[in-house]
């Protein structure tokens, strides 16, 4: 037997060895492709944010140009309608060329339009004789924009080498039209200096596939519709205004972003993967080598560590028996405290959260839902203690002032129990089981669903049990007064559905045995010499339901007496003639083992001692207090 379980536990260690090093696979894993993930979200995120960030920059250029050529073409309608001179118009376009020039951008090259069938250039440029502006691309996308400012296809200038960018507009005579050229140095600079050029390129290309600006100028010019691997991801890109996706490219596994900027102009990120990820690259050999590490140490120091986990983890066990333990100890002291403050309802809490466990499991609670309905009943008057004791146990009815200090029992309740378990739903049953489902309740005057669902089942259960019990001034209702007032409470003291469970409970409960048992009623035995002391007993004692007196004048009569019925306490005399308490007592003890407590005036400590020594419970003094006797009664049934 004993190389069996070496030999399990042999394997147990193998498993959890390969167990261990399993997880931290998956943990480096799990951190490898995280990292992945969260680069990938990291990298859209920056590109997208970069790409709309570049595109507005350059919309906010064009726009400006787009203005001054809107601006002046506004002023030469103006004077083409008053037939104002050629040379006059020709010294506007000087004047706004040079204006432009210094004021607003130093990319500016010059004002020139056909204008009343008459070529004027600004900038004082003469073009050759048979140069035709109507065949020029700067009137015909004029035209074909019917009075919209245009952006012209770049060219590039033969004598410059610049890309140079028009910007036309046709007037309302459909042949006059004006224009602007700008060599697009700043957009080259807004391409150049874009902070994700490191990790790729970005370039701006027209619908004709046609490089405006690339961040490489050695492209610029250049027409990627041509480019066999080029030509895929533009046109990709012209599918749609936004695009996001993954292409390889000359052997690199690229993320392309785009954003078209004007209906023929699409701004291009192309990011390599590789340069984006090489620190995860990075983090991931490291994982390697940390896992290397690790698992080794694992190997190596895993069976001391087993057995000290193992002793720690029967440590924590015994730990947490001993903690619910004190938990039961001490709900188990509350309950006590309610009995011996309220007794005439003794065994109360113990039948309210037996009836509420019992409503519950019909509701379907888990085992857990019923251990917690069930602290709470038993916890439920726990704030009695703090109610006045000759309230609590008056036989009459109570005044309304009386009354009042037995509506702050929920609220003290919850105070005391509120931080003794974590599961709060214990404490809202203690405080909200007075509430009624009409609102009419107390503390709070809580309704219907408001109620915490544990206290509308406790509060059921505690008023069925406060009808089936005997009380100071009446006997347990009968089952079917009980059965009736918990139909009248249907909806306005009770939730309908919990009563209806009640009522389920009551009809099947043939012979009643959900109530107080009577057979708890306690049977006391005095004997004294002295007539006129056992008659203040009796009269003490006699408005008390929960106990039956008997009485004898000696100790005799106590032995015949006990060996004919069954005694519960014996409350007797020390100080009698012919047999004394004492002797009385060694003689009981013979036979049954039955609670004694001695009735003296004498407080000698040697007959303190003596009684104890014979195993006597307590002490009542004489002359006798009515309430102390009371509570040594009580006390010793509680304890």
């Amino acid at each position: 037997m004993m190389k069996n379980s070496e030999k399990r536990n042999e394997k147990l260690y193998i498993i959890t060895i390969i167990g261990s090093i399993l997880i931290l696979v998956g943990m480096m894993l799990y951190n490898h492709f995280s990292h992945y993930f969260s680069i990938s979200s990291k990298m859209q995120n920056m590109g997208m944010g970069m790409i709309t960030e570049t595109k507005q920059i350059i919309e906010n250029y064009l726009t400006k140009n787009l203005h001054a050529v809107q601006t002046t073409a506004i002023t030469l309608e103006y004077m083409i309608e008053n037939q104002m001179s050629p040379e006059t118009i020709e010294d506007f376009l000087i004047y706004e060329s040079d204006k432009y020039t210094r004021e607003i951008d130093e990319n500016f090259t010059g004002i020139y339009g056909f204008l009343n069938g008459e070529y004027i250039h600004g900038a004082g440029w003469i073009p050759d004789e048979d140069y035709n502006p109507t065949e020029r691309d700067w009137y015909r996308s004029a035209k074909e924009a019917s009075g919209e400012v245009t952006l012209v296809s770049p060219y590039i200038d033969k004598i410059t080498g610049n890309l140079i960018l028009s910007i036309s507009k046709m007037f309302p005579d459909q042949n006059s039209v004006i224009s602007i050229d700008i060599t697009l140095n700043e957009i080259q600079h807004i391409i150049a200096t874009n902070p994700m050029n490191d990790l790729g390129n970005t370039f701006l290309v027209d619908k004709s596939g046609l490089i405006i600006s690339h961040c490489d100028q050695r492209e610029n010019g250049k027409n990627y519709l041509s480019d066999g691997q080029m030509s895929s991801i533009i046109q990709t890109v012209f599918s749609a205004p936004t695009s996001y996706f993954s292409r390889e490219l000359y052997g690199n596994d690229c993320q392309i972003l785009s954003k078209q900027i004007t209906d023929d102009w699409y701004l291009v990120m192309v990011l390599d993967k590789k340069l984006f990820f090489h620190d995860v690259h990075k983090s991931l050999t490291n994982n390697i080598l940390l896992f290397s590490v690790l698992s080794s140490l694992i190997i190596f120091f895993y069976i001391y560590t087993f057995k000290m986990l193992k002793k720690s983890m029967e440590t924590e066990r015994n730990s947490n028996k001993k903690i619910e333990q004190t938990n039961s100890n001490l709900i188990r002291a509350l309950v006590r405290t309610i009995d011996a403050k309220d007794r005439y309802t003794n065994g109360h809490s113990i039948r309210v959260a037996d009836y509420a466990v019992r409503i519950a499991k019909q509701l379907g609670k888990s085992k857990e839902e019923q251990q917690i309905i069930y602290y709470s009943g038993l916890l439920h008057d726990v704030g009695k203690i703090r109610v006045p004791e000759d309230i609590i146990n008056k036989p009459g009815k109570l005044t309304p002032e009386e009354f009042e200090h037995i509506k702050l029992h929920p609220v003290t309740g919850y105070q005391i129990i509120k931080d003794i378990y974590d599961d709060k739903m214990l404490a809202l049953g203690v405080k909200y089981h007075h509430e009624r489902y009409d609102g009419k309740g107390y503390p709070n005057g809580l309704s219907g669903e408001n109620i915490p669902e544990i206290a509308r089942i406790i509060g059921v259960a505690d008023t069925y049990d406060a009808m089936a019990s005997n009380r100071s001034y009446r006997k347990a209702l009968p089952q079917e007064k009980v059965r009736e007032e918990i139909v009248n409470g249907k909806g306005t003291q009770f939730d309908p559905q919990i009563a209806d469970i009640m009522l389920q409970m009551i009809d099947e409960d043939t012979e009643y045995k959900l109530k107080e048992d009577d057979s708890l009623q306690k049977t006391i035995l005095f004997v004294d010499d002295d007539l006129m002391n056992i008659r203040i007993l009796e009269f003490i004692m006699k408005d008390d339901p929960l106990y039956k007196i008997v009485s004898v004048t000696s100790g005799r009569e106590a032995l015949e007496l006990i060996d004919k019925l069954k005694i519960d306490l014996i409350i007797l005399d020390v100080e009698m003639p012919d047999m004394d308490g004492f002797e009385t007592l060694k003689e009981i003890r013979k036979k049954y083992d039955t609670p004694v407590a001695f009735m003296t005036g004498n407080k000698d400590i040697e007959t303190i001692q003596k009684a104890a020594e014979l195993g006597v419970e307590d002490y009542i003094g004489k002359p006798i207090v009515p309430l102390s006797l009371k509570e040594t009664i009580h006390n010793l049934f509680n304890e």
